[in-house]
């Protein structure tokens, strides 16, 4: 597989979405981790070259994997609720882009999803992100996401780098998982709800303005 060839120019609109979706037919394909899976791989990827948010998480759960769309579980029913959107609007691909760190459900252990397959993001992330060319707002949801995109800029645990979200560039949104598994965490850290939140849904509605 090759890269895709640097543009002669600016590349127009017509070279961006024609690239995208030649692109996402290609992950769509990706069998490079069908050996270790416990399933047949079935890569979710969610964009257009429209989209003003990107949503960058770990990897899809159980019932995405089975639906094939994205946070359609609980867990995005309250991400949903967190910045706002019903899910006319969240599933607009013009507004939101989804492009976890791992496209394929990595299966379980003792009842908790295993982390993104390493093998995802380095294949794929170079190549897709500099094609969302209008995306305003990344929500980095979870450590994996965040180490990625932040870099050394991270914190040494997932609340302390949430915590320091005002350090961050206002283009960019670092979020706990929205998972019942960290209702603790949330109740624990009652300035997610009364600071972060408001800021949160503030962006994201400048973001889609």
């Amino acid at each position: 597989m090759q890269p895709l060839a640097p543009w002669g120019s600016a590349p127009s609109t017509t070279q961006v979405t024609h690239a995208l979706t030649k692109l996402v037919k290609d992950i769509e394909a990706c069998r490079v981790c069908a050996e270790v899976l416990p399933h047949e791989p079935r890569p979710v990827v969610w964009v257009h070259p429209e989209a003003r948010i990107l949503i960058a998480g770990q990897a899809p759960g159980r019932r995405v994997h089975e639906s094939g769309i994205p946070w359609n579980d609980p867990s995005g029913d309250r991400l949903r609720s967190w910045i706002n959107l019903d899910r006319e609007q969240f599933y607009d691909k013009r507004n939101i882009a989804v492009a976890a760190m791992g496209f394929c459900y990595p299966g379980t252990v003792k009842g908790a999803d295993l982390p993104p397959l390493r093998e995802c993001a380095p294949l794929w992330r170079p190549r897709l992100l500099p094609l969302l060319q209008k995306v305003r707002l990344t929500l980095l949801v979870g450590a994996y996401a965040q180490r990625y995109h932040l870099g050394a800029a991270v914190n040494r645990t997932l609340g302390e780098t949430v915590r320091a979200w005002r350090d961050y560039p206002d283009n960019v949104m670092p979020l706990p998982h929205p998972s019942w598994r960290n209702s603790a965490w949330l109740k624990r850290n009652p300035w997610f709800e009364t600071e972060l939140i408001p800021e949160l849904r503030r962006r994201v509605s400048s973001a889609l303005r």
